[in-house]
């Protein structure tokens, strides 16, 4: 399992337009993606799941890769929320 954390500088957080961004790059991956944020977590694929968080601009989440491509698809994803979110 690979994971990082990021502090989100998206001014509205993750909400409908992000929150689809994610959950698309998401499903590029083989492994499983999954958001946490406090003591909630939700797979990052799904979408009314992901603005259901309720995560905004400040906030810090947890990612966590876990499968067969964890070592290329975490990579690529820290790179995703460093330019989308």
């Amino acid at each position: 399992m690979k994971e990082f954390t990021y502090t989100i500088k998206e001014p509205v957080g993750i909400h409908a337009r992000p929150a689809g961004m994610l959950a698309k790059e998401a499903k590029t991956c083989q492994s499983t993606v999954t958001i946490v944020k406090g003591d909630k977590s939700v797979d990052a694929t799904r979408l009314m799941a992901l603005m259901g968080m309720g995560i905004k601009c400040g906030d810090t989440v947890t990612v966590r890769i876990e499968g067969a491509d964890e070592d290329t698809a975490a990579p690529a994803l820290e790179k995703f929320f460093n330019e989308n979110l």
